[in-house]
Formats: structure tokens, sequence, C-alpha cells
């Protein structure tokens, strides 16, 4: 029975994604735009690729992070002050899915990221305070906010996928273990202008490397383990998960954030690294509008980049933390097309310390979105149609439509 009802899980991203001012669901913390990455939600039969069928994927991702932590605690007062960091950031991710056979099906992932990085401290630095309260430092020197930015491809993703039971069976559930490797085809050493002040008080332009953040890939290769499944426990409604960890062996990436000086000597924190990340996502979806391909999910997500990988080296700069999101979303199918969109707002921020906070006995912060946006659509073709897996999960019990 051809399935009409489809749904593409989105990462995070995680920000897309999903940091020593600024984090993710969004921020500073550089969660690359790859974490859950699984194609079922709520049981929908998104992620059954039958043998010798395509899909091709876009998935658009936009976040704002501004808001400061440091561990749980907010730090309200930089964006009363105007000291706090924004990061904008748009990103597309295009993709390309295979079936292998009814089980096992392959998958190209490139993202194109667009962001956006204006802050004080980078440039003539953060405004001093008096006693009062007011700017102590020369007239405008508070309001001398300037951008940053970098765009262009991202790292790379190919994943493998395979269903542990039968897809044409229409089971009530079903589980999916993933394999997958990250290249660095994103560059790592972006470039841009930054204003300073010389001793005179003149304005000058130094280019260097943008922070890690914006920067559009990591310069590492990456190993990810992912899973997700679902099951249908009553009729139209199903319990969800995904699950997903890049393994990241090399230590850092070469490029130097700072240049080793008798005041920067060298140290583990001169190199932006290369870390470890983590997604991980649990919900419900429901078939609200059957007949005419509606469905939802509600659910939470947490994502996040850690302060020592499982192997290589815990060297080198990073802004570990985690984000912890509500998630709800709703998507449309008709034929071989879908569309999604899933909005996961923040509710819980953490920015941990890190291998060089622990070691200095000090606690850097990192700036968090307040939701992120995700909206995504997929086309399916090629395979024998009359061939197609059963349709399962929410909509095990929902005759399929005839076009």
């Amino acid at each position: 029975m051809k399935s009409r009802f489809t749904t593409l899980a989105m990462l995070l991203l995680f920000s897309t994604a999903f940091m020593a001012e600024n984090l993710l669901a969004q921020g500073c913390v550089a969660v690359r735009n790859m974490g859950c990455s699984g194609t079922t939600i709520g049981g929908n039969t998104a992620g059954f690729l039958q043998k010798g069928q395509f899909q091709l994927t876009g998935n658009y991702r936009y976040f704002k992070s501004f808001r400061h932590f440091r561990g749980s605690h907010e730090e309200a007062e930089r964006v009363e002050n105007n000291t706090q960091v924004i990061n904008k950031v748009h990103s597309l991710d295009l993709g390309l899915g295979y079936g292998i056979t009814n089980r096992f099906s392959i998958s190209l992932t490139l993202p194109i990221n667009h962001y956006d990085r204006s802050s004080l401290y980078e440039h003539y630095g953060n405004p001093k305070f008096d006693a009062d309260g007011n700017p102590a430092n020369p007239v405008g020197w508070s309001k001398s906010r300037f951008h940053t930015g970098s765009k262009g491809i991202g790292d790379l993703r190919l994943t493998g996928n395979y269903w542990l039971l039968d897809p044409a069976k229409g089971s009530k559930g079903n589980l999916s273990i993933g394999l997958g490797v990250k290249a660095p085809t994103g560059d790592a050493e972006a470039r841009d202008d930054f204003h300073k002040l010389t001793k005179t008080g003149q304005d000058t332009i130094i280019n260097k490397y943008v922070d890690q953040s914006i920067q559009l890939g990591d310069g590492g290769w990456g190993f990810s383990l992912e899973t997700q499944g679902y099951y249908s426990f009553v009729p139209r409604v199903s319990a969800y998960f995904s699950g997903f960890y890049m393994f990241t062996p090399q230590e850092h990436n070469g490029v130097a954030r700072q240049t080793i000086t008798t005041e920067y000597p060298k140290s583990i924190v001169n190199y932006f690294a290369v870390p470890d990340q983590f997604a991980a996502r649990v919900g419900l979806g429901f078939a609200l509008l059957p007949k005419a391909g509606v469905a939802a999910n509600l659910g939470g997500r947490v994502e996040g980049v850690v302060s020592e990988d499982i192997f290589g080296g815990k060297g080198g700069y990073r802004r570990p933390g985690y984000v912890v999101s509500v998630e709800p979303g709703i998507d449309w199918s008709y034929g071989n097309y879908n569309f999604a969109l899933n909005v996961p707002v923040a509710v819980y921020r953490n920015r941990t310390k890190s291998v060089s906070d622990k070691a200095n006995d000090s606690h850097g912060d990192a700036a968090f979105a307040d939701y992120l946006v995700s909206l995504s659509a997929t086309y399916r073709f090629g395979g024998k149609h009359d061939m197609m897996p059963k349709t399962g999960g929410i909509f095990k019990d929902v005759p399929a439509p005839k076009h």
C-alpha cells in the first residue's frame, strides 16, 4: 500500500545548532547541523525507502542566539548593557537518499550556511561602567557593535541506515541503527575584518579568523552512531525517539584562534577544538487529519557539545554545553511530497565547564537562542511504487488515499 504520510526530523541544530562568550539550540556552542537527522517522527514511513527509490530533501533552519549563560545561570545584564553577542544563523541542508534494499538506505547531506555575528568585545571591547551604571568609556564606545560573518558550504555527511524489522509488514513499531562519516568540506579558517582602537583612539582594521561558532566547518573527520524508532500503542498515536552521537578523534584543527605571545603563551586553548557532539529526541506523533495528510508531533529535545571527547585528545578551544527544548511540529503530505515545520523552544540552557575552565578554576559563558525554526520539504521518486511499504505507526489504521 502506498504511504501518503511522510515526516522528516530536523536537527538541530542545531544548530544548527546545537559559545567563551556564547550556545545553541542554538548559539555559540558550535553544534553543527547534523544532529538527530532521523527520517521518521511518530511512526510515519518517511524513513522507509524502497529498493531503488530516491528522496530529495531540503531543510532550512534559522535561529538568533543572544542570551548569555554561565552554567545554568542567565546573565541578563548582558542584554541590558548591550554587551551580548548576537549570532544569526541561516542554514539550508540539501540531501539525497537512496534505498539499496527495502531495509537499508544511504543518504548524503550537504549544508549551506550563512552566519552573521555582532559584538562589542571582539572589536573595541565591552564598555566599563561607573558606580552609577553609566558607561565610563569615551562617548559612543558602548554603541560600537560591529559585524563579522561567513557563508558557504559546511561539512558533508554520508550515512547508512538499517531497519531491524521489515517495513513492508507494517508492524506497530520498528527500530533502526545508522552509521555515518563526516568529511571536513566546510571552511574551518573563515576570516573577516575586526575593528580595533589604537592607543591614540584611532580605528584600525584587523583581518583574522572569525569565532568558532560561525566557522563553516570544524576542520576534522567525524564518525556518527545514531538510532531512531517508534511504537504505535493506540490507533493514530505513536511514541518516537532518535539519538545521535558524533565522534571526532582529532584533538584540534590547527587553526590558531590567538597568536602565541607573552600575553597568550602556548596553552590548551590556542587552537580551535574538533569536539564531539550529541542530540536526542523523544515524543508523540498524532494523525490529526489522516485523509488530508496532516500530522503533528510534540516532544522533547536535547543537544550539545561535550567537555571531553570520548576518543582523541581533549585539548583545543571549545565552549561545551547543552540545551533542552520542547519541540512541537506539524507536517503535511500528498503523494510523493512532504512539508514539515518544527519549532523547538528552549526551556533549559547550560554552558558547562571546559577542560580549560576546570584547570583554571573559571567558568566561561555562552549565548543561547530562545527557539529554532526548521522548515523541511521532501520529494520521492523511482522504485516500484506498487511495492511501497505498508502504512505504519500513527497511520497504521488509516487507509492510504488513491490519487
